[in-house]
């Protein structure tokens, strides 16, 4: 699931989902909107999520410690998984 930046995504990835667009010439039908909200309803979620893991700064700027970002990311993400809400900022 993306958002309405990625709409070229589906020509590289077959499951991706993204928000129907209007133009100034069509405005979006009702199945369209009734679509739309469905999406973000599901999106909400991963956004709430990078959120909380944009807590910690290695995630809200550039990390330079490249042989350790995925172990760091993995405690990140176990930490988010247990419940623990620390912020280090």
């Amino acid at each position: 699931m993306a958002d309405q930046g990625y709409q070229g995504i589906k020509k590289i990835h077959n499951n991706s989902y993204t928000p129907i667009k209007k133009t100034k010439k069509k405005p979006l039908s009702s199945i369209a909107k009734e679509y739309n909200r469905e999406l973000a309803k599901h999106r909400i979620y991963v956004e709430h999520v990078i959120r909380c893991l944009k807590i910690f700064l290695m995630l809200r700027e550039p990390y330079r410690n490249r042989r350790r970002f995925g172990l760091r990311f993995n405690l990140i993400a176990g930490l988010y998984n247990c419940g623990l809400n620390l912020a280090i900022a």
